[in-house]
């Protein structure tokens, strides 16, 4: 049975319907948020009218995934694509970020090193020359060392055969 009560509700869920199917065409059109919030709030229903209506509720998530409609010469834009773009921009800034780091840090060395030199602070003598004049002092440690440990053995062997001279002397007598 019928009655008219039961008529009107069905007249007012089809109006909601309707405006519902309206949102979700709109919001196509105009490439705004394909969401349960923004399409419930633009059709004036609540969000959980879209839930009780599973078919809404799937036009909603398919229209998401589906193309939109773009201006004339430029690509339709999906959900999936306006992802990849997000992935990309983050991907970017990333290595935008290391980046912008690397050369934070070249500047500073940079900057460090000019200072040091503007101070006065710094050594005024050319750094290869400096190692140039280490080596040569080195090499030298090295033949005085060599030079040292000859004279020591020819000392030994000098006070060697001075005992051995001596105890010759010293048993003749």
């Amino acid at each position: 049975m019928t009655t008219p009560m039961h008529v009107g509700r069905q007249a007012d869920t089809e109006r909601r319907r309707t405006r519902v199917k309206t949102a979700i065409t709109n919001a196509q059109r105009d490439a705004t948020p394909l969401t349960a919030s923004a399409i419930a709030r633009a059709a004036g229903v609540g969000r959980t009218f879209l839930y009780r209506h599973r078919d809404l509720l799937d036009a909603l998530h398919t229209a998401t995934h589906e193309p939109t409609a773009g201006p004339a010469g430029r690509p339709a834009v999906t959900r999936a694509t306006l992802e990849a773009d997000r992935a990309n921009a983050n991907a970017r800034s990333a290595r935008l970020a290391s980046l912008v780091r690397q050369l934070e840090e070249r500047l500073s060395k940079a900057l460090g090193q000019e200072a040091w030199r503007a101070s006065g602070i710094g050594a005024t003598v050319d750094i290869e020359e400096l190692h140039n004049r280490v080596a040569r002092l080195e090499q030298r440690a090295v033949e005085l060392t060599r030079g040292l440990e000859e004279r020591q053995a020819e000392l030994d062997a000098a006070r060697t055969a001075n005992r051995d001279l001596t105890r010759a002397l010293n048993q003749r007598t």
